[in-house]
């Protein structure tokens, strides 16, 4: 019997953008192969888009815009698994929740883990008198194989999530700045 081995990881980055901008850009699915390292080739295959909730009373009005990803939406991603081979493989994700400017998560409905569960939370900080915002990532995830799947857990699932990251943050700087 395999038993669950839940990962948990978390990486934050201060952006001095608007939280407002900052969450339009993440909201939208479209940006996702810009933020994700060249080698992995991440290319949007599908997206079933269902539209966010209207903007609550007392925020920051957001034009009509089709391209974000509301509660109930579903983004079909391919990306190499090894960047130095041409294999391909499928990555489904769900949302499942949605909250204007505070946070968004969703959960691997199809792919290489057993368990995936990513939200994304943003919340707006102060630092040396320039406003901006926190992109906290918490990311609960079980590779699956029991502990057969810690080796590859191990030796390259962390270290490729902490690159992945590391790569996000620094194109977020690029693309936000």
């Amino acid at each position: 019997m395999n038993l669950p081995m839940i990962h948990r990881v978390e990486f934050e980055q201060w952006v001095p953008v608007a939280t407002e901008r900052v969450f339009l850009f993440f909201a939208n699915p479209n940006n996702l192969p810009r933020i994700m390292p060249r080698e992995i080739g991440t290319k949007l295959v599908a997206l079933r888009l269902v539209p966010p909730p209207p903007v609550p009373i007392g925020q920051q009005a957001i034009p009509r815009d089709d391209s974000l990803a509301g509660l109930g939406s579903e983004i079909v991603t391919s990306f190499r698994l090894f960047p130095f081979l041409p294999l391909r493989a499928q990555w489904i994700a769900l949302i499942t929740e949605f909250e204007w400017n505070h946070h968004f998560a969703d959960i691997q409905r199809e792919g290489p883990f057993k368990r995936f569960q990513h939200r994304h939370e943003f919340s707006t900080k102060t630092r040396n008198n320039v406003k901006g915002t926190i992109v906290r990532d918490v990311i609960e995830y079980d590779p699956g194989f029991g502990l057969l799947g810690q080796l590859p857990q191990k030796f390259f699932i962390a270290p490729t999530l902490r690159q992945t990251f590391e790569y996000r943050q620094q194109m977020l700087e690029k693309l936000l700045g």
